[in-house]
Formats: C-alpha cells, structure tokens, sequence
C-alpha cells in the first residue's frame, strides 16, 4: 500500500505569509492629509514678521510626524543671493505643548522634523511659529509682503488654507491693498478671497488645493507703515546672505599670516650699489636663480654658456638649406675635456654634460629635442640644492610653496566643512561667488611667489647679485679698458642670466676685435660685440626650447553644459518669500 507524502512545510509557510499579510495591511493602507492650514502673521514697525503656522493634519495609519521645509535662500539683485533671516522660537501640538522637533539647513531651505505624539489613526494640530526678520521687499513708491502661505511643495492636497495678516496700527486708514494666487506653481489663478479690516486682512482659499498647490498672498503697503532698513543694515544682510565674499578676507588673512611667519627675508643691511664682479662662489645659473627665487630656462641655456666660456665645450653655428630659398640654422656642441677633468663641476653642470654628449663628443642640439627634458627637473633640483647648501634660504622656493599650500588648506577646510554641514551654502551668489574666488586664487598666488625667504646671507648675497647688474648696465667703455681683455666672454654669462647682456654687449662695442675661441659661426672672423650676442641669444632661445621640448600625447574628453532659468512678471501662486512644503515620516 502506497503511504501519502508528508510534507508539513508548505501549509506553516502559507499560514506565515498570510499571518504577516494581515498584519502589514494597515502600514500598506496607510496615508494623511492636511484638512486646514492657516497663518497668523504680524508684520512689525522694523518690517520683520512673526508667523504663527497652524497645520491640522489627518493620519490613516501609524505615522511619527511631519517635515516642514521652509526655503529660506533665494535669487537677489545682479545675480547675488538673498537669504531670509528666519528664526524658529517654537513648535507645539493644538493644547500648546512643546512637541520635539529638529532644526537643520538643507539645500537652502530651513528643515523642521517635527515629532507627533499619537499620530495613529488621529487628527493632530502642529503649531509652528518662526520670526523672519526681513520679509518685506522695498520699492521707491510702496513697500511689500509677498508671501507663500503653504507652500508648493506638500505631497498632499491641501482642504483648506487661510492667512491673517497683522500691520503696525498706523496701517488703519492707509490705502492698502492685497491679492491672492492658488494652485501650482506659477498659476495664476485667484481661488481665494480676501477682505481689508483696518490693519488687518484676512485670506481665505474657496476651493481645495490640489496636490503641490499652495495659497501666496500679496499685500501692498504705502509708504511710512514699516520702517526701511538702513544702509548698515542693508549691507549686513548682504554679507550673511553672501558669505562668501568672506573668503578674499579669510585668504588674506592667513597667507599673510604665513607669509610673516615663513616667507619675510631678513634686512641684509646694505643697500644695492655697483659691484664690478659677481658673488664669489655662486655660478650665473645661481645668480639668476636667487634673484627671483625660481629656476628659468635662460639660468640653464647660461650654463652652457658659461662651460663653453671655461673651455669644457665648444659652439659651432651651423645653417643647412631647406626647400632652396630657407636656412635652418642648428647647433653643434663639441666637448672638449674628458670625463676625468670635470672634478671642478657642481652637480648640475656635470648633469648637462653627460646627457647632452650621451653620444659621443659631438652632439648637434637638434638631436636633444624629445630628450633633453627628461634631466630638467634633476638640474633645476640641482641648482636649487646647491643655493641651499650655500646658506641662501631659510625658506625654499620648493618648501615655500609646500607652506602656502597648507595655508590654502586651512582657509579652505572652514569653508568645505560649513558647506558639506549646511551652515552655509557659499556657491549661491552667481558672479559674487566667481569673483571672491578668483580674488581668493590672485591673493594665493602673489603670496606664494613670496613665500621663499632667504637667509641673511642669502639676503647680502641677493644685494651683491643686484650690485653687480646695475655695473653691468651702466658700465662704460673707458671703465671696460682698464679691465682684462677677458672680462666681456667671462661675464657674459651672467648677463644672459640677468637679462642684460645686450646693455653688456653695447658697452664693449668697439673695444673687442676678436671673436671667442669657443664659439664658431658662418660669418667669418668679422666680430661684432652686439651681432654675436644677437647669435648667442638665439642660440640660447633656441636651447631652451629644446631642452624643454617632449613628445606630444593625445588625449580624448567629453564635456557638457546646461542652463536654465524663469522669468516672471505680476503675481502667481508660488512666488515672494516662504512656501516650501513638506510630508509625513
């Protein structure tokens, strides 16, 4: 005889599943409304307002509470921001109760999460009341109080809305005027009546509002019923409602800060005067180099100068024709001393002849193109490092910019941490925002330039340099005969360095007859003191773009960009100030 199967799991299963039907089934069915919404609003002489929000909610269901959002940031004139100043003194149930709630900023609105005993299958009245200090808009002829009553952005109809305005009492008697607007956002309809009492007036909605539809009231105020902010204060509330115009300050102030800290040289005591030859022990790329605290192309293309000068290379110009009618001129660098004999070189220089002669002892300075740029940083580190240990910087140009970007990061972090927690939102002043950015990058940048500090040597040593470029471009040819024949090659590196060699070169026009050994152009033995510093220049020019020269990369992006905006004119439900929404939790 066949037994029958037993298997007891699927009818407990299908008992539990119906058990946890029939008890989710009132959380499923669950829902609220909002069955009246009225404001009272007393507007005072100072043009502030006190508003008193009565929401009488109706909840299906088990709920916590309600969510009201209040926008408080709004779009101000030239494309500033306008913050309404809004303040929440209390929130309370329909017997006056103190109900818990939680105050936050989000997204430009003020965020109330408001707890409600009992929201269970219950009626309940919440009670918000907020002052706002500046909820009147000031025209030349009249003043105004527009305002969005409910709010267009509730997830539920509305049965019901009023307001009840309260004007100083010299408002009695005064030819005031109002309208209202219902509906969703930007309608224009008139669903609502209104009627004037002395300083009162009082608003009333005649059919519901529909899901995201809210009540915005318009009141005309003449002139002398509340009193307009004065400058100062007008000026007070641009500063909160920008705060970001604060950043220029803040940057200034600790850049400054780290500046007198890190970044001041010492009073070297002595002031800059002709000196006939430079600082003994600092090369020309050194001397340029410490005069501006940063490394140029001219302070390396001098060095090869300057070893051409001490006899380790030679420079021959040579010109090859292309397409008939032009002349391609090129470079070629000979080395004239071997490996063994460059025991007298600094680190740097000895780097430069190694990577330009990597193939023998003649290299054309077209065949560096593409390579050469690889050794830049390790020769501008060079340089730096030999100013350095020579005593010439309490402050490097490398740690100087470490410190100014520390002193970024402590403007900087303030200002991410009170946006990223809503204590202010600084990127809602359009151009404002832009321009204290762009002041904020300027101030950075002009301190950073600063930061280097020398030491009091490097300081006497800076003086020294600056002495001996103020002999270079005012020297005379009757002061160059005294000095030895080989002043004007010896030197010329160092004018290059500074900048100043064609003041060099025209001060020994016509005193040098014979060309540099070192250097060989196609022009013959005719010497010309102020034609082959031309040619050296070029030459140099021509380097320094070799040597920095890489090999191009490609690279692929996308971009976007988007826009919008409205524009509106007269009155519509949704428009002035206040309005938001909110929902049930």
């Amino acid at each position: 005889m066949l037994r029958a199967a037993r298997n007891p799991k699927p009818p407990r299963a299908l008992f539990l599943f119906f058990l946890l039907l029939l008890y989710s089934a009132p959380a499923w069915a669950r829902s609220w409304s909002i069955s009246s919404y009225s404001d009272t609003i007393v507007i005072n002489e100072d043009g502030s307002a006190v508003v008193m929000e009565r929401i009488t909610a109706d909840f299906v269901g088990a709920y916590n509470g309600i969510i009201r959002k209040i926008p408080i940031e709004y779009p101000g004139p030239h494309g500033s921001n306008y913050t309404l100043f809004l303040d929440v003194l209390r929130v309370q149930d329909g017997e006056n109760r103190d109900l818990e709630h939680k105050i936050s900023t989000e997204g430009g609105f003020r965020k109330i999460k408001i707890f409600v005993p009992g929201a269970v299958d219950a009626r309940r009245d919440i009670l918000i009341t907020y002052k706002v200090r500046n909820p009147i808009r000031y025209f030349d002829t009249y003043d105004e109080f527009y305002w969005n009553v409910t709010g267009n952005d509730w997830d539920v109809p509305i049965d019901k809305a009023a307001a009840n305005v309260t004007l100083p009492l010299k408002a009695a008697g005064a030819e005031l005027k109002a309208q209202a607007f219902t509906g969703v956002y930007g309608s224009i309809l008139r669903e609502a009546t209104h009627k004037i009492e002395g300083s009162k007036i009082y608003f009333e909605t005649t059919n519901p509002l529909p899901l995201r539809g809210g009540l915005t009231i318009d009141v005309y105020i003449p002139k002398g019923i509340v009193n307009a902010p004065g400058p100062l204060t007008k000026l007070a509330w641009f500063v909160e409602s920008n705060p970001i115009i604060f950043l220029p300050f803040a940057t200034f102030a600790v850049m400054f800060t780290m500046w007198r800290l890190k970044g001041r040289d010492p009073d070297p005591g002595m002031s800059v005067a002709p000196m006939y030859e430079p600082p003994k022990g600092l090369p020309p790329a050194e001397c340029g180099a410490l005069i501006d605290d940063r490394i140029d192309p001219r302070d390396i293309t001098c060095t090869v100068v300057d070893l051409a000068v001490r006899g380790y290379i030679k420079i021959e110009e040579t010109t090859e024709k292309q397409l008939v009618i032009f002349d391609r001129k090129d470079y070629v660098f000979h080395l004239l001393k071997p490996k063994k004999d460059w025991q007298g070189l600094t680190s740097y220089e000895r780097v430069m002849l190694e990577n330009i002669f990597l193939g023998g002892e003649r290299t054309s300075l077209s065949s560096l193109r593409n390579r050469f740029y690889t050794v830049l940083p390790m020769i501008k580190g060079d340089i730096m490092s030999a100013l350095k240990q020579k005593g010439m910087y309490n402050t490097t140009p490398e740690s100087g910019y470490a410190w100014g970007l520390l002193a970024v990061a402590l403007v900087a972090i303030p200002f991410f941490l009170l946006q990223v927690y809503g204590v202010a939102n600084f990127f809602l002043s359009g151009w404002i925002a832009a321009a204290a950015i762009l002041v904020s990058v300027a101030i950075v940048i002009f301190f950073i330039r600063l930061m280097p500090a020398k030491s009091l040597r490097g300081a006497r040593a800076w003086v020294a340099v600056r002495g001996f470029e103020e002999f270079m471009n005012r020297v005379d040819g009757d002061r160059l005969r005294t000095m030895p024949p080989d002043t004007f090659e010896k030197y010329l590196p160092f004018a290059m360095a500074l900048g100043v060699e064609e003041h060099w070169a025209k001060a020994f026009a016509g005193i040098i007859q014979n060309p540099p050994t070192w250097y060989v152009s196609p022009q013959g033995s005719m010497f010309n003191s102020m034609m082959f510093t031309h040619n050296l220049r070029a030459m140099s020019t021509s380097a320094g773009q070799t040597f920095a020269s890489a090999p191009r990369s490609s690279s692929t992006g996308s971009g976007f960009s988007s826009g919008g905006g409205f524009s509106s004119g007269g009155g519509f439900s949704g428009g002035g100030f206040g309005g938001g929404g909110g929902s049930a939790f």
